[in-house]
């Protein structure tokens, strides 16, 4: 059924994942496309825009590929119709999955449409009973992925290995996926590298004679064989040997037969994040070998050795750690050369790629010391210089403040009325009941109602309250990078002290080009787009 002769252009959209517990059959990626492809063509009044999937992410964030392509359509007013098999489907998180439902389509005026919910908020308002379905996906998804992860452990305990990818040098075995055989090729390549390496060649020599005899690095050499590898450390760019592949080789525990796993940790709602070595799951003897123990222990022992105790006050630059190549990614390194006119050592910066191997797979971006410091102190004080007219930033917070406690203030009055309402409904439910007004069976059933919807009523003012502490707004003159800016302003000079606490990455493009991310580039850019939009409002 359509309203006023109007076409919705749809987004079908799909998501599926083992982690939160998806039923392989009936919610596949296949099954999902044709139940949605058959409900739009059946529809005159819906028009396909595009077919948006997350295969293989979680439902308990909306950190998708596919879901944020969508946002963006919306936004560009390219679509105005959201179609999923069901609410489980577009996500498990109630909290945000309730923000898009009740507040950004209906702001974007997006219809939305879960099939299987019955769900049309084209037709009707959404059911009182939608965000307890919510939780119900998000405890489902919690429950699900305690499990998983828990059986993991298990598997990992027991010595196998429940890898995506085996390690370079291995593979898994066709009979037994989770138990590793050795890879030939590659072992093959790895013995070499240890060799190299004992016999004094260090790991740049290492990468660049790989390199230029042609060998493909790990990555590339797994995608040869058909695998979709994906290497989160890598960069994009980078598809040869590099110092940091020698490097994570000769440290690789499960060449002399361990299975090393369980290096990370992940949370539902955040990124994976490396923890402490004596945390790892490490079982002994779980494979052949590649490297036997002599060998490895004498690798260790040089590897130890080699390590130098760097001079912070002498030999480190200011800027060490902070400074990429724009162009390829990996870190720039400090060099020095002669200037005949002034007859002292000058210190500039070159692209790692192309001082270890080569103009072949970089160029080398070089770039003064001096002018990096002159072009950074320049960029601090034109920021220091935007902030200005305090007094009336100052107000603005102020008057914010005052407008979002008078929203919650509001709200929470209003659900308060709601919920003293419903508990005079209810007395009123009993004494037609006892009069006999009113059937027992219409008593239970309109009684269950009325608590589900108390209970709900209960749940939002308890998240409004958290929210309404949450959102006390600060003052932005409080704020520390506002501080630190401030305490800038006299500064002439630039010292290790202010670069570690200002800046987060600095990268050099080839055509001199200098991009600057500074620690509080993200709350500086909210200030100022926040300032602007209330700017609009008043006007």
């Amino acid at each position: 059924m359509r309203k006023n002769n109007q076409v919705f252009n749809t987004a079908e959209y799909i998501r599926l994942s083992k982690e939160d517990g998806d039923k392989e059959e009936s919610d596949s990626v296949g099954n999902q496309k044709q139940l949605l492809a058959e409900y739009v063509a059946s529809r005159e009044y819906l028009l396909r825009y595009d077919v948006y999937i997350d295969d293989g992410y979680t439902g308990t964030n909306f950190n998708r590929p596919g879901f944020e392509r969508m946002i963006k359509d919306i936004e560009a007013g390219r679509v105005n119709c959201v179609i999923v098999k069901d609410l489980s489907r577009f996500g498990r998180d109630y909290i945000d999955t309730g923000k898009y439902l009740e507040r950004y389509f209906p702001e974007h005026q997006v219809r939305f449409i879960s099939i299987v919910d019955g769900i049309d908020s084209f037709m009707q308002a959404y059911d009182m009973l939608l965000p307890i379905k919510n939780i119900f996906n998000e405890q489902y998804a919690r429950d699900i992925s305690k499990k998983v992860h828990t059986a993991m452990k298990t598997k990992q305990k027991a010595g196998q290995f429940i890898g995506a990818f085996a390690s370079y040098g291995y593979k898994k075995s066709i009979t037994n996926k989770n138990k590793l055989v050795v890879d030939d090729y590659a072992a093959d390549v790895v013995r070499r590298i240890f060799s190299l390496y004992i016999s004094g060649y260090g790991k740049v020599s290492i990468s660049n004679k790989l390199n230029e005899e042609g060998i493909p690095c790990p990555s590339e050499y797994k995608k040869m064989g058909g695998e979709n590898y994906r290497n989160s450390t890598r960069l994009q760019s980078t598809t040869y040997w590099t110092y940091s592949t020698i490097n994570k080789i000769l440290h690789n525990e499960m060449y002399i037969g361990n299975m090393v796993q369980g290096k990370t940790v992940r949370t539902m709602h955040g990124k994976a994040r490396m923890i402490h070595k004596e945390e790892w799951n490490i079982v002994p003897n779980t494979h052949e070998a590649i490297i036997d123990k002599r060998t490895w222990e004498q690798v260790q022992g040089l590897l130890t050795h080699k390590t130098r105790n760097i001079d912070l006050e002498h030999n480190m630059s200011i800027f060490a750690g902070f400074l990429k190549c724009g162009d390829c990614g990996r870190a720039m390194v400090k060099k020095t050369k002669f200037d005949n006119k002034r007859g002292v050592r000058k210190l500039y910066y070159s692209c790692g790629t192309y001082v270890r191997s080569g103009k072949k797979f970089c160029t080398n971006h070089p770039t003064s010391h001096e002018v990096l410091l002159q072009v950074i102190l320049d960029d601090l004080k034109t920021i220091i210089c935007s902030i200005e007219d305090l007094e009336v930033f100052i107000q603005k917070q102020r008057n914010l403040e005052v407008s979002h406690k008078k929203l919650f203030v509001n709200e929470i009055q209003g659900m308060k009325m709601e919920l003293e309402r419903i508990n005079k409904r209810k007395r009123v439910l009993y004494d037609d009941y006892a009069e006999d007004l009113i059937s027992k069976q219409e008593y239970k059933t309109y009684r269950q109602d009325y608590l589900l919807k108390e209970e709900l009523l209960k749940k939002q003012i308890l998240n409004l309250e958290d929210r309404q502490k949450e959102n006390k707004v600060e003052d932005i003159f409080q704020k520390p990078f506002i501080k630190q800016l401030l305490e800038m302003k006299n500064v002439k000079e630039l010292d290790r002290e202010v670069i570690v606490e200002m800046i987060s990455k600095i990268r050099i493009f080839e055509n001199e080009k200098i991009e600057i991310t500074y620690n509080f580039s993200d709350e500086l850019k909210h200030l100022f787009s926040s300032t602007y939009r209330f700017s609009q409002e008043e006007s």
